[in-house]
């Protein structure tokens, strides 16, 4: 049984030579800046400081990765949208995440967090599109649900299931942090990545 509150931060990369090297599998965890990319970890990590949230977007500015349980290790990405940061950051970024998506043979599933309050917003759909052209499962992590109305996320997503090539709602993982639905799908969906 996997033990996520064992974790330990291993280390931030922002180069290939940074990267973990003990061939362990990789679960990246991405999305829009302020999506709630550290609410997400730290409540599967079952910590508050595991992973920094701020109401400044843009925190995260490398790829930061963290060893759950000796088994596996937790990559938070830096978030993109409209992160509040210098032009040449944000290359550095989009070249760190490039390198590492390409790269990396250790990376085996990605949770897109996208916002279930809203439509998808283009660079969502883009990144999904990449991930499938890499052959790399994605789960759609739709986070703040609690603040809709089961209805109103049927309503807003049924619609939006073709943007990411989806056929069914059951595809969308609804999530919150505030009354934890979705955490043990998204446990589940990590544990079949570790077999």
């Amino acid at each position: 049984m996997l033990d996520l509150h064992n974790y330990r931060y291993w280390g931030s990369a922002r180069s290939q030579d940074d990267w973990p090297k003990d061939g362990l599998v990789e679960v990246g965890v991405v999305g829009r800046s302020n999506v709630g990319k550290s609410s997400l970890i730290n409540m599967l990590l079952g910590s508050k400081k595991a992973a920094r949230t701020s109401s400044n977007p843009g925190k995260t500015r490398s790829l930061n990765f963290y060893l759950i349980d000796n088994k596996f290790y937790l990559v938070d990405f830096p978030g993109y949208g409209y992160a509040k940061v210098s032009k040449s950051e944000r290359v550095e970024w989009k070249k760190a995440i490039e390198q590492y998506l390409t790269g990396s043979r250790y990376l085996k599933k990605v949770l897109l967090l996208v916002d279930a309050r809203h439509e998808p917003f283009k660079t969502d759909v883009e990144m999904k599109q990449w991930f499938d052209e890499f052959n790399i499962p994605v789960l759609v992590v739709a986070t703040k649900s609690d603040k809709l109305s089961k209805n109103k996320l049927a309503r807003i997503w049924s619609k939006n299931l073709g943007s990411f090539s989806l056929n069914k709602l059951q595809q969308i993982c609804f999530f919150s942090s505030i009354n934890g639905e979705g955490k043990s799908r998204v446990i589940k969906e990590i544990e079949e990545v570790l077999g």
